[in-house]
């Protein structure tokens, strides 16, 4: 008796192909962890010191602070003559970005690329920055940084990571694209 020992070669169909693992749960833990990162530093910095007053961490160069931003980045409009109104609009900019960023963050967040990770720190600073406005009337600002003569205005974690988002952006938009033959 012989045992005949036939091995076959299957080519993979696109339903058997392994498909990448679905990453918008990740990109949106990334999202969340901004915000909560965000709401812990600001609840310390208001708990530990009072609005106006500061610590100084690096003299001349950083300090801690706690100050209440009614404007918008910079503290753009914050002496508006209808605070009212610039807030309502400040919120409604967040809620329209906040959807548009959740959107394009579900069409590119299949696979974690700087793209999507991107758009995740983007997306959990506007919201960070959201709920601010929202429950307070006011955004807490509180990393404030000297370099020599400059004073850069006071910013937090959300406001960090919108700027880290927008950098990793621009890297991945001027990176050289490999060429498809």
């Amino acid at each position: 008796m012989s045992l005949t020992n036939k091995t076959t070669y299957e080519t993979p169909t696109p339903a058997t192909e392994a498909r990448p693992r679905d990453q918008r749960g990740l990109t949106l833990a990334i999202a969340a962890a901004v915000v909560l990162l965000d709401r812990i530093t600001k609840h310390i910095v208001a708990q530990q010191l009072p609005n106006g007053q500061a610590h100084t961490v690096i003299p001349g160069v950083f300090r801690i602070t706690d100050v209440h931003n009614t404007g918008a980045a910079f503290s753009m409009f914050a002496e508006s003559a209808s605070p009212t109104t610039v807030r309502n609009i400040l919120i409604a900019f967040s809620v329209i970005a906040a959807i548009v960023l959740l959107g394009m963050l579900w069409r590119t967040g299949r696979a974690l690329t700087l793209s999507s990770a991107a758009l995740a720190l983007i997306l959990g600073g506007a919201v960070g920055n959201l709920y601010d406005r929202i429950r307070y009337s006011y955004v807490v600002d509180f990393l404030e940084v000297h370099i020599g003569n400059y004073h850069w205005p006071d910013f937090n974690v959300a406001d960090s990571c919108i700027v880290i988002g927008a950098c990793l952006l621009l890297i991945e938009i001027f990176r050289p694209q490999p060429i498809d033959s």
